[in-house]
């Protein structure tokens, strides 16, 4: 019983209703025209050489906002006036699905990482159709789609599908997210007829369409050298159109700088994200990149939390940038860092470049 009364004091303590927060304010924020304005003087500054045309749409920025942080489509206002380039919102679940008011959200600041053992927090497909419907800016969005919980491995096909019929029209590209990974009942399906029969169907719905949308592959950092190679025959070989690496990792390598807190946990499952992930998230990007000979573009996520990591995977290879952990982190100060860094380093490579001609 007493378990219980401290529960919500304990929840209330915790990194999950801290970031609830932390999104609600900025919500709330972007709402009031005053202070979208101030949003975006301080935090979007103007750029001149982070601009990027790939799948065929124009990007203002090639940071963007990776999925997790806006579960739902409700920031999507407030991420543009942030800086964003863009904005990729889920994971978005077929039903509404909630997890239970509970700590699972743990912050290893030490190791500027985050460690996630909660479910896909999904207000269902509706709903969020409803929040992409009420927004006011023209951000590209992008839609994170994953199967519900409850729902089997056999029938994951029949819950993407149901997501993408309905928020065709809505969103400007989609990413089909195989990396679900923060429970003890993970859904990272690395069989090709598996995979396959969950794009084949998507496949042929976009081709019954008038408008064309790009559809992505958001893989694991835990699958295996050939793994990987398989995900990216996949992308040479179907209309798939290009590749998220990575989500997080099941592993807890990286963490040496938060052995007590990680012990207090104990074996709790759990994605993590952030820092430690980014030597691996590097591999990837550069492995698609080469099987793919540079002809697809690739969205690189993991680890980017400074103005050199996001230039390191531009190396790498990737076309694009997703960040989350460095902007729960550090908000929109560390976005407009890592925008202005980028750009003054990239302006300089082009005036190197121009130089050598």
């Amino acid at each position: 019983m007493k378990k219980n009364i401290l529960a919500p004091i304990k929840y209330l303590r915790s990194a999950d209703f801290s970031l609830s927060f932390k999104k609600w304010r900025q919500k709330m924020a972007s709402k009031l025209p005053l202070c979208h304005y101030l949003m975006r003087r301080r935090y979007a500054p103007e750029v001149e050489h982070l601009e990027v045309e790939t799948f065929g749409m124009r990007f203002p920025s090639c940071i963007g906002l990776a999925a997790g942080y806006d579960c739902n489509g409700t920031l999507i206002d407030a991420m543009e006036a942030m800086g964003f380039g863009f904005v990729e919102i889920g994971a978005i679940t077929p039903k509404e699905q909630h997890n239970a008011k509970r700590a699972s959200l743990y912050k290893l600041k030490n190791d500027k990482a985050i460690l996630n053992c909660a479910d896909i927090d999904s207000d269902g497909v509706e709903r969020v159709i409803e929040n992409i419907k009420q927004r006011k800016s023209r951000i590209i969005v992008g839609c994170n789609l994953a199967k519900n919980s409850t729902t089997s491995d056999d029938d994951a096909p029949r819950d993407y599908l149901r997501l993408f019929r309905p928020l065709y029209q809505y969103a400007d590209y989609f990413t089909i997210n195989i990396c679900l990974n923060s429970t003890d009942k993970p859904y990272v399906p690395s069989d090709k007829e598996q995979i396959m029969a969950i794009l084949q169907p998507l496949f042929e719905f976009r081709r019954g369409q008038n408008q064309y949308r790009p559809l992505l592959l958001k893989i694991s950092p835990d699958l295996s050298d050939e793994q990987i190679d398989m995900m990216a025959d996949i992308m040479i070989d179907t209309p798939l159109d290009g590749i998220v690496a990575c989500g997080g990792t099941v592993g807890r390598h990286g963490l040496d700088n938060s052995s007590e807190i990680i012990h207090k946990i104990g074996r709790r499952p759990g994605a993590v994200y952030g820092s430690p992930l980014k030597h691996r998230a590097l591999e990837v990007v550069k492995r698609i990149y080469a099987r793919a000979k540079g002809t697809y573009p690739i969205i690189g996520c993991g680890g980017v939390a400074s103005a050199e990591d996001a230039l390191e995977m531009l190396h790498a290879g990737a076309t694009l940038i997703q960040l989350s952990t460095e902007f729960i982190y550090g908000g929109g100060k560390s976005m407009r860092n890592i925008r202005l860094g980028l750009d003054e380093q990239l302006g300089q490579e082009k005036a190197s470049h121009v130089e050598q001609e």
